[in-house]
């Protein structure tokens, strides 16, 4: 005889023989067995023991399901966040390379987080300002004859460097701590939001402490006072990796992952492409001791420095491996090799793209990628050939941000799906 339906819904004995899920079986192995355990779902009742009921454990539910669910993605609202900081660290680097330029940088001799905050408004402010500049090398030797109006414009290039500073440390802070406070932010998140604010504070003390050495008697020194180039080097590269982290972190947030199929030309893709990214970063960076070292005034020509291929003064200082660091000549050989490089490993990552069928959006970074290398190396050329003009120069050094930019927009396309 057939058991009706409704006798099979009911019975105690079917209800044991039932098939449990998943997740009933794990909450029956931490409660100690299905006979210390009571756990309602519509359709599969599990009998309680005869020999008495214990109360549900709600709390534990609670947890084995938290764990079972899969970690819910920020908001869309945390990675546009990581892209407005990242293009405010953008302007932060243009605003610095143009203060550079212009040799504002020593025009302010003392640093003060919230004092410093408010410019000199009347004449005897600024002529006290004035003479705190007059006491250090850089008026002494190079800019004796100033006059109080240009000290001003200096001073204000100084100003508006250091105050986009600080607004760039609150576009950090601040979003963070609502976004943590409002749970937005999931446990890898945090770790790296606080990575992220915390280079933000570790930037702007190494401001200081690259233009306090610009402030320093030498005098066993001829050359004009400058901020070390090791220090320009390290303010600058730290910003280049605050730039990349926060740029990298709000594209993975925001940009969905392609489900490319994984062949071995993809993976020498990705490998390249990665590669090619860590060129073009070098590349940025060796650009710090050029600027540092006004190596950009040497040998204005192209491609020969001078009349020769390599020039007889590349090792002229000892040991050997100042001349890397040190020497304006063998600094600007470097930045020739590297940019030279960059175009060339970008040109051959565009190539070898071509073989490889790829989404539409990647296919268009790749092609970026080729447009911004080639206009970057004009650029280059056209500076040195025009003995380094500022808004050249200044545009030169912004290429260089844009042409990183498009190399992590690319890494970030050919991410790999998470199984």
């Amino acid at each position: 005889m057939v058991t009706p339906r409704c006798v099979r819904k009911c019975s105690p004995s079917f209800r044991r023989r039932a098939p449990l899920p998943g997740l009933v079986g794990m909450l029956r192995a931490v409660s100690g067995g299905g006979r210390r355990l009571r756990f309602l779902l519509p359709g599969r009742a599990v009998a309680p023991p005869a020999s008495g009921r214990l109360p549900p454990r709600p709390c534990l539910q609670r947890r084995l399901l938290q764990q079972a669910a899969p970690p819910a993605a920020p908001p869309p609202a945390v990675g546009r966040w990581l892209l407005a900081c990242s293009g405010a660290v953008a302007g932060a680097v243009v605003l610095g390379g143009v203060t550079r330029l212009t040799e504002s940088g020593l025009s302010m001799v003392d640093w003060h987080l919230v004092k410093e905050m408010k410019p000199p408004r009347t004449q005897q402010e600024w002529e006290a300002e004035f003479q705190k500049y007059q006491q250090f090398p850089e008026f002494k030797i190079l800019n004796h004859d100033m006059t109080l109006t240009e000290f001003k414009f200096i001073w204000y290039m100084e100003y508006s460097h250091r105050m986009w500073g600080r607004v760039v440390g609150l576009a950090y802070i601040l979003p963070a701590a609502y976004f943590w406070q409002k749970g937005w932010l999931s446990r890898p998140l945090k770790g790296c939001v606080l990575a992220l604010c915390g280079l933000v504070c570790f930037q702007g003390l190494l401001g200081w402490y690259m233009v306090k050495s610009g402030l320093e008697e030498k005098p066993d020194s001829y050359d004009i006072p400058r901020v070390s180039q090791y220090r320009l080097a390290a303010h600058l590269g730290s910003a280049l990796v605050l730039y990349s982290a926060s740029l990298w972190t709000g594209l993975s947030l925001l940009l969905p992952r392609h489900k490319l199929p994984e062949t071995h030309q993809l993976l020498r893709l990705r490998q390249f492409a990665h590669g090619t990214t860590a060129i073009i970063f070098l590349t940025a960076l060796s650009g710090a001791f050029v600027a540092g070292l006004d190596a950009g005034l040497v040998y204005n020509s192209f491609p020969k420095m001078g009349d020769r291929w390599i020039p007889d003064d590349l090792l002229a200082f000892s040991p050997v491996l100042r001349n890397i660091f040190e020497n304006p000549t063998t600094v600007q050989f470097d930045h020739r090799i590297l940019g030279i490089t960059s175009v060339t490993a970008v040109a051959a990552l565009y190539l070898f793209s071509r073989k490889i069928p790829l989404p539409h959006r990647t296919r268009m970074a790749v092609t970026s990628l080729l447009a911004v290398a080639c206009m970057q190396v004009g650029l280059g050329i056209s500076t040195l050939l025009l003995y380094v003009p500022t808004p050249l120069a200044a545009t030169h050094q912004s290429g260089s941000l844009v042409l990183l930019s498009v190399a992590l927009w690319l890494m970030s396309e050919l991410r790999r799906v998470p199984k």
